[in-house]
């Protein structure tokens, strides 16, 4: 596996953008890690050099914050069992195999903490789509089939400490006590970043933001 710096992953993202025919590139890696700040990033550059480019992350399948409750499941929200992966399979694989239609993808809002449908659209110019989230690798019912629908597959690795510190900010930032924020990244987050960090061998290539 290799290590790819800023610009040789960017050159290897427009080659996937150019190849003829409609590519999906996963970025995956541990909660605050930087995926989705990279993603936009990498998807931001493709566009403003004139690639045809949409950026789909897996929080758009994220349970309703309702539901969560419903079956008590609220502490936990960021496990694989608290996402319809069934349905982000779907759509990786419509995706996929029906380039020619126009496709319509769910985004996940932090500020209420909930998903907003159909508010990410994907036309058929789009050659290289990004989608990126926890679980891409997983080797799990259903998350096993994502990886078989990606042509690409990186993980985003940053120091502990820092993300660490990310993880707690971003607790508080959203209304978590300091005890709270505490208690909640060296908890379920942290037994989610263990299961994901398992799975970092099955990239294709590390980024090191």
């Amino acid at each position: 596996m290799q290590t790819l710096d800023s610009a040789a992953a960017y050159d290897r993202a427009v080659e996937l953008a150019t190849r003829g025919r409609r590519q999906i590139l996963g970025i995956t890696g541990a909660p605050a890690a930087g995926k989705s700040t990279y993603a936009e990033q990498l998807a931001a550059k493709l566009a403003a050099d004139g690639h045809q480019v949409a950026l789909v992350p897996m929080d758009g399948y994220h349970l309703a914050q309702s539901v969560l409750e419903e079956l008590g499941l609220a502490d936990v929200k960021g496990a694989p069992h608290t996402f319809d992966g069934h349905g982000f399979v779907a759509l990786l694989r419509r995706l996929k195999e029906s380039p020619d239609e126009q496709i319509w993808a769910p985004r996940f809002d932090r500020s209420i903490e909930d998903s907003i449908a159909a508010s990410i659209g994907v036309p058929p110019a789009v050659t290289l789509v990004l989608t990126e989230g926890n679980y891409l690798l997983l080797d799990e019912p259903p998350w096993t089939t994502v990886r078989t629908l990606l042509d690409q597959c990186w993980y985003v690795e940053v120091p502990e400490a820092l993300r660490h510190a990310r993880l707690e900010a971003r607790h508080r930032a959203f209304g978590r006590s300091r005890e709270e924020a505490h208690e909640r990244t060296y908890g379920s987050d942290e037994r989610n970043a263990h299961l994901i960090a398992a799975t970092a061998p099955a990239a294709d290539a590390i980024i090191r933001p």
